[in-house]
């Protein structure tokens, strides 16, 4: 058995709201596992219910295979990191970082030893005189951070820990806790509605959407294999670009235009969506422009220009096409002006057709 295991978890409030449906996950120990998803997709309720802060509806939750939904918090052996800090604001910063320890009757040798280790860890050492109201944002989450690794414990659990910072100091604090994780080797559980945050720290990430697992797998699979439309759409920034079609007589038709669909789908996929609506669509950073050259394989499209963003190592290009608009991400130096037309062609290989209806991913052929 896993080190942590949800089997068929719902969370059902007293109103009648049901606002985690059937997930099951294993994590093993070690792991770092990101929950991911828009607001109030679950992801928090699900945090809160393997620390013990929410009860579980139905379902079981075991601990190293013990079941652990009757534990308390404590009993479970976590430490928890929230969005707000919640640091005690008359307490210096030494004093909230030896809180938990005080508690726990840990001798005071002991907590000096471990408070200023864990001050040099974080960059702490010459504030652990100053009250949080003395502190930047980003130190005050490292002191919420070290609150949390200076107890020892197995499981970290953190909800949105950087979603107060800057943009800046997120990207400073990711690498830390990144750190921090292959320091202590301890399992940790990360909530953000962030995909970036997700991509650059996860070992495995959970996408969610209205407390339903969508997909669970690294980063790689999810932005390379995404399951649907929804995965899709959410990893990658910008994201996907998706167009409506009909699949007829082996094309897919746009309003303008019609694309040989039999190039990246097998012949059974032809027969079956034959006459019926899908979805196109294509990553952004895959596009190439066309400047003169032949493309050899793949999708030729022109649009016209609506804006352009330039954004220093790369230009998104915000672009019409057959009436849809969608978003290229090509390089600075070869970048359309506005209002001009533009010519770019799709390789097949980065290609990715959905079914209209169920939103699921249908199999193109390999190119490898």
């Amino acid at each position: 058995m896993a080190y942590l295991t949800l089997r068929g978890i719902n969370k059902i409030y007293p109103n009648g709201f049901h606002a985690v449906h059937d997930f099951n996950l294993e994590i093993e120990k070690g792991e770092f596992i990101v929950f991911v998803g828009s607001s109030g997709c679950g992801k928090s309720t699900t945090l809160r219910m393997i620390a013990g802060l929410e009860n579980i509806s139905k379902g079981e939750f075991y601990i190293d295979g013990v079941r652990a939904n009757e534990m308390g918090p404590r009993e479970r052996g976590v430490a928890m990191v929230f969005q707000s800090y919640a640091l005690y604001p008359h307490m210096t910063v030494y004093d909230n970082l030896a809180f938990g320890l005080t508690l726990q009757g840990v001798d005071d040798d002991v907590i000096e030893e471990r408070v200023n280790h864990t001050a040099r860890i974080l960059g702490l050492t010459d504030y652990l005189e100053r009250l949080p109201r003395e502190l930047s944002g980003g130190q005050r989450q490292r002191v919420a951070v070290g609150r949390a690794i200076i107890r020892k414990v197995d499981i970290f659990l953190m909800d949105e820990p950087l979603s107060n910072l800057d943009a800046k100091q997120r990207v400073t604090m990711r690498s830390e806790i990144t750190q921090l994780h292959r320091e202590t080797g301890a399992t940790t559980i990360y909530v953000t509605h962030d995909q970036t945050e997700a991509m650059t720290m996860a070992d495995r990430i959970v996408v969610m959407k209205d407390g339903y697992i969508q997909q669970v797998g690294t980063p790689y699979d999810l932005y390379f294999n995404p399951v649907n439309m929804f995965v899709a759409g959410f990893i990658g920034e910008p994201p996907m670009n998706f167009v409506d079609c009909k699949v007829k007589n082996g094309n897919l038709v746009l309003s303008d235009n019609q694309i040989e669909l039999r190039a990246v789908a097998e012949q059974d996929v032809l027969d079956k969506y034959e006459g019926r609506e899908i979805v196109f669509g294509f990553r952004p950073e895959c596009v190439h422009p066309v400047i003169g050259e032949r493309v050899k394989s793949g999708y030729r499209v022109k649009c016209f220009v609506n804006l352009v963003e330039l954004l220093g190592d790369n230009t998104n290009v915000y672009v019409n096409f057959d009436g849809f608009n969608s978003i290229l991400k090509v390089d600075p130096h070869n970048s359309p002006s506005v209002g001009s037309s533009f010519e770019f062609a799709i390789p097949y290989e980065s290609v990715y057709l959905f079914d209209k209806e169920t939103e699921k991913r249908i199999k193109t052929k390999s190119f490898e």
